[in-house]
């Protein structure tokens, strides 16, 4: 019971420090809703259209584009207002749909479709898109020019026509066959990809910077006199443990929760899951404790802390993907916790792997929770006990 007192006592002391509101709970979802902005999901460009004819074909035309699987469209009231969205980045793309479209083509001459775009994004990629959707009509109106001409039909019978007998017409099919695995899995959600990276890197971040609360603990003679009453040494270290423990755990339930709440995030099976965040909490929590052991000053440690949890975090994963090292960069990556729980997370996640799945990646995990435990309780029993 005194151990579990202590324990209370240090998640209650993250709960009362209201720096924690911002590093605790607000800037990881932040990083994870920009990481998600920016990189997550699919990628589906703004296409801007002005329609400056309002005519049947240039109707059509736009039709066609809004139809396109994979373009995201808005409409604009002048070609002026189009420019300039592209200019601002709020549309990766624009078609200008000039007003002579109809009688240009009904004339038999060129109509000329304007397309604008920025010179530092995809505009190459989505000017061969959106040409092959102008290319499209273009076919249908030549069918229809052919079969007006040939059979003394209008021209909008002509078209009429060509759209019935088009999809008719043996297209080519191109066979695609996917070498390898796929690094991010099929169809990842928005926000699957950061989730977890960032999961990993505030929990033994958190961890680390609350190692000071034990320090101060020490320094403050709170240690000493709880030896003093009927309180051994083993209840408190076992008491900082589940405190160290306790705060971590807080961090990566709550990560988990409002990124799976608001987010949806695909945390994979639901057991593999835990046991990843409860066998790396407490490795976690021994780092915390060993770095409280072995260090006097509190604001030391507070910087130390920050530089190791990111750097530690870096070297595991959490800022570039694991496949994108090289084999001697990732053999040195597993010496760190971060990697095994990533991996068991993208086995989770990725391949829709369960627990049994992840077991080398959980018998690591509580490799490093158990030498890691190991130590600190040694070290933190010495440095609270000796004269």
């Amino acid at each position: 019971m005194k151990s579990l007192a202590i324990a209370e006592t240090n998640i209650r002391r993250l709960a009362r420090d209201r720096s924690n509101i911002f590093f605790v709970l607000i800037l990881p979802l932040g990083i994870i809703i920009i990481i998600g902005s920016l990189f997550g999901g699919s990628f589906n460009p703004v296409i801007g259209i002005y329609n400056g004819a309002e005519t049947p074909l240039a109707a059509a035309l736009a039709t066609a584009l809004e139809n396109e699987d994979g373009f995201d469209i808005r409409i604009y009231d002048s070609e002026e207002d189009l420019v300039g969205a592209v200019e601002r980045g709020n549309a990766d793309a624009g078609v200008v749909i000039p007003s002579d479209y109809d009688s240009a083509i009904r004339s038999g001459q060129t109509a000329a479709v304007g397309f604008a775009a920025r010179p530092d994004g995809s505009g190459f990629e989505l000017r061969a898109a959106i040409s092959a959707i102008v290319g499209r009509q273009a076919e249908l109106t030549r069918a229809a020019r052919f079969a007006a001409q040939t059979a003394g039909i209008s021209l909008d019978e002509g078209l009429a026509l060509a759209a019935d007998v088009s999809p008719g017409i043996p297209q080519v099919i191109v066979e695609t066959e996917v070498l390898g695995e796929a690094i991010f899995g099929e169809s990842p959600g928005q926000f699957d990809n950061g989730a977890a990276t960032q999961l990993v890197l505030f929990m033994f971040l958190t961890g680390l910077v609350g190692a000071t609360a034990l320090i101060q603990t020490r320094n403050y003679g709170v240690s000493r006199r709880m030896l003093s009453t009927p309180t051994s040494a083993r209840s408190i270290v076992l008491g900082e443990a589940l405190g160290r423990f306790g705060v971590v755990i807080v961090q990566g339930l709550y990560i988990i929760g409002v990124t799976w709440l608001v987010f949806r995030v695909n945390w994979g099976d639901p057991l593999g899951a835990a046991a990843i965040v409860i066998l790396f909490a407490a490795a976690a929590a021994g780092a915390a404790m060993l770095v409280g052991a072995l260090f006097d000053n509190d604001q030391q440690v507070g910087g130390i802390g920050v530089v190791a949890g990111i750097g530690l975090a870096a070297l595991g994963g959490s800022m570039i993907p694991l496949e994108f090292y090289s084999d001697t960069m990732q053999a040195v990556a597993h010496f760190t916790p971060h990697a095994w729980a990533l991996e068991g997370f993208a086995e989770l996640v990725r391949r829709d792997g369960t627990i049994v799945d992840i077991m080398p990646q959980l018998g690591a995990l509580a490799l490093f929770a158990v030498v890691l435990l190991g130590l600190a309780a040694w070290r933190l029993r010495v440095a609270i006990t000796r004269p």
